[in-house]
């Protein structure tokens, strides 16, 4: 028996009919599919599926993205032209066991009895001996002995007079391809059952329709969902504590579809533990589900990779969210001349406006999008040192104007991990739609000896945050710099400010000098506010205020040469004046005049930095939490899987397929006895193999010797019957198998 690559022949009278036929049946159509599938796989595994769309964008580019989308490539499991592979390798391997099963089947129940001496001799391994005893004799010993090598026999009396006796071993190897072929089968089809296949049936067949819009689960109409009793589903629940759910969201190319569940899960406590970087270490779920029929209550735990079943369906703990935490919380302007705050609650998931008290508002809503109640982060900068700003001590003030706004978990060099307390992070949206999204943490962090709040912006989800750092006040809050930045802001104040400062630098005898250094800090103190020259509101849209300002004031008006020490100067006038800022803010708010010392000047220098970095902050409040009431919400993975099992039998089929095709080899055997006429008998024996190998020779030698020794001879001619066969030899032997085979 011989298996071809070639498919069935059909006996249409139409051509393209019989082409297609013998196309899907043939196995090279099979391994082209399976190369497609693999490939396709391959895609699947290392494309992330199933993301949101500007995700692709961000990553790949419109122009790409789109035609990624165009392909299926972020849904290639669910795509309508992997499931037509599937459907087509079904077919064409089916067509190929079918084609070569029986023919195999036949092939493991045939002896091959029919064989003539003629052909036996035309055999490479082949035999010949002569004994003594009679051919009954010769026959019952060599039964015997094939037995105990693991061989079962037929004999048959030939119409010349002689004995055959036929043997095989291994024919189950055939076995093998039909089981490997089959498992193939089983295994797409399992694929199939457990693919989006089923529910587009649902839909096609009873108008289901995927919604894109928002709404209230209970009032989804019942063209949007789907029964309890639909056989596969793979959709996703989201419960927060102390809540409970009833249905799972399964995603569509056009939108969801709604998939009722027989019960409902309640999720009483989400338990979650970190590692000392703050990944998750550990989360699970405590919940109740409970049977909408029975309305039996049955506890269960789940973690990840420890699912819970119940009614065929199994619930994963895929993830965790935040479930509508409570906060509490206070906004402070980030304009204007006033420090007046204004008390904010929110809700996580929920939305507020920003209030038009707020100088620079213009109709923008707040959307709190997460709160996370422990954060760890590295704050080391580049070279190791704690200073989260990731500025060197050894910096030019163009460096300084460079790094205004660096990372706040710098990840290179030594690391200094610590937990730095909770944090809240929502998005500022404008009227014309566009969004900043920041992230404000709870409490003040200890850097280089001094606590700061960290606030931080990005504008788009893909890039990092940068952060403001403000100085935190002796009473551990924002309070004093968001006086000092309203006072700053305050024309009068800074006006008073240089006074104060020429005063105390030049003496009072040089009035011209103090007069001269009065002007010079007001110029500066309106240029790092962000005014104009003589203190009004800046129309130039590049002069947005603090040290930017400065730099492009140098820029413009002083030489090359000579801007380096224009910078040093104006720095240090810079830190004189907003001393006096400072006091005036002070007074203004009933505060004693601070001392002159090492804590009061770092937190000077550090306010005039979060000063300057407040012109990129975007917004026009700055949110600090001050009380929250946490609430988890766990994200479950709900499946019901029936061709799991099938793909199970299918791995199965395959194992033993692969097993047998490559550990399990058919070997044949036949004896020829005949009488010599004087008492005795001549033995010829053959042996063949369906794959020859250097095992196959050996195995040749020990059963030729075998024989030999149980009939008590010696081969007729050894040397003959080890000597290579020559090129005409093996064609005669080519040709007998094929005429035993046939037979």
């Amino acid at each position: 028996m011989s298996v071809t690559t070639s498919g069935m022949q059909s006996k249409s009278s139409r051509r393209a009919i019989r082409h297609f036929v013998e196309l899907v049946s043939s196995m090279r159509f099979a391994i082209a599919l399976l190369v497609i599938l693999a490939i396709a796989s391959i895609i699947g595994t290392v494309l992330t599926q199933e993301d949101p769309y500007p995700n692709y964008v961000n990553q790949f580019g419109p122009f790409w993205a789109d035609i990624f989308r165009g392909l299926s490539l972020y849904t290639v499991y669910s795509a309508w032209w992997f499931m037509l592979i599937l459907i087509f390798l079904v077919i064409s391997v089916s067509l190929c066991v079918v084609r070569n099963g029986p023919k195999m089947i036949a092939d493991i129940k045939s002896w091959k009895d029919r064989v003539h001496e003629g052909s036996l001799r035309a055999f490479h391994h082949k035999g010949e001996f002569v004994t003594p005893a009679n051919r009954a004799q010769n026959a019952a010993t060599l039964e015997r002995l094939g037995t105990k090598m693991g061989y079962r026999f037929v004999r048959r009396e030939t119409d010349t007079g002689a004995t055959l006796i036929a043997g095989k071993r291994g024919a189950l190897t055939k076995i093998g391809y039909i089981s490997a072929h089959l498992a193939i089968v089983v295994i797409c089809i399992g694929g199939l059952l457990d693919s989006n296949l089923p529910i587009r049936l649902q839909m096609w067949l009873f108008d289901k329709t995927p919604i894109n819009s928002n709404a209230v689960i209970n009032d989804i109409p019942a063209e949007h969902r789907l029964s309890t009793s639909n056989p596969t589903f793979r959709g996703y629940a989201w419960v927060p504590e102390g809540q409970y759910v009833g249905t799972a969201i399964l995603n569509q190319p056009g939108g969801s579809i709604i998939q009722d569940l027989p019960f409902s899960i309640q999720l009483d406590k989400f338990i979650v533990d970190y590692y000392s970087t703050g990944m998750p270490k550990l989360f699970a779920s405590d919940i109740v589900v409970i049977d909408h029929k029975s309305g039996k209550r049955i506890p269960a735990r789940i973690e990840v990779n420890k699912p819970f079943t119940y009614e065929g369906v199994s619930i994963y703990q895929s993830s965790f969210q935040d479930g509508g935490s409570k906060l509490e919380m206070t906004a402070w302007p980030m304009a204007g001349g006033s420090a007046k705050t204004l008390p904010v609650n929110g809700t996580i998931g929920g939305t507020a406006p920003i209030g038009a008290q707020f100088a620079g508002a213009k109709g923008e809503t707040v959307e709190f999008t997460d709160f996370r109640a422990i954060n760890v982060e590295n704050m080391t900068d580049g070279s190791g040192t704690p200073d989260a700003r990731g500025v060197g001590k050894k910096e030019t003030l163009r460096d300084a104007f460079d790094e205004r706004l660096g990372s706040g978990a710098k990840t290179s060099k030594p690391t200094d991990l610590r937990n730095v307390g909770p944090s809240v992070q929502y998005k500022v949206r404008g009227t014309d739609g566009q969004a900043r999204e920041y992230s404000n943490y709870m409490l003040p962090v200890d850097v280089g000896g001094q606590r700061m709040f960290l606030a931080g912006m990005r504008v788009s989800p893909n890039d990092s945050f940068r952060y403001l750092r403000i100085p935190a006040d002796d009473q551990g809050s924002v309070k004093q710099w968001m006086e000092l930045r309203a006072a700053l802001a305050t024309p009068a104040t800074r006006a008073e400010a240089a006074h104060r400062f020429a005063l105390r630098s030049v003496p009072p005898t040089n009035m011209e000098m103090q007069k001269h250094l009065e002007e010079s800090a007001t110029r500066v103190l309106n240029l790092f506010a962000g005014a104009d020259e003589t203190g009004a509101a800046a129309t130039n849209p590049q002069m947005i205020g603090g040290f930017q300002s400065i730099a492009g004031f140098i820029d413009r008006s002083v030489p090359k040469g000579e801007q380096e020490k224009a910078a040093g100067l104006l720095m240090r006038m810079l830190e004189g004046a907003m001393w006096d800022v400072w006091q005036i803010s002070r007074e203004q708010n009933g505060l004693p005049a601070a001392k002159i010392d090492e804590k009061s000047t770092a937190f000077v220098q550090a306010s005039i930095n979060a000063l300057s970095d407040s012109f990129l902050y975007g917004s026009p409040v700055f949110l600090q939490l001050d009380t929250f009431k946490q609430i988890q919400a766990s994200v479950f993975q709900l499946t019901r899987a029936p061709g799991k099992k099938v793909v199970y039998l299918g791995s199965l089929l395959l194992v033993v397929g692969i097993f047998s095709m490559f550990y399990v080899r058919e070997r044949r055997l036949w004896f020829w006895l005949k009488d010599t006429g004087q008492g005795g008998a001549s033995v010829l024996m053959a042996m063949s193999t369906a794959r020859r190998t250097l095992d196959f020779e050996k195995e040749f030698e020990r059963t030729r010797a075998a024989v030999a020794a149980a009939l008590g001879a010696s081969p007729v001619d050894p040397a003959a019957a080890n000597a290579p066969v020559a090129a005409s030899s093996q064609s005669t032997s080519e040709a007998a198998s094929s005429e035993v085979s046939s037979r």
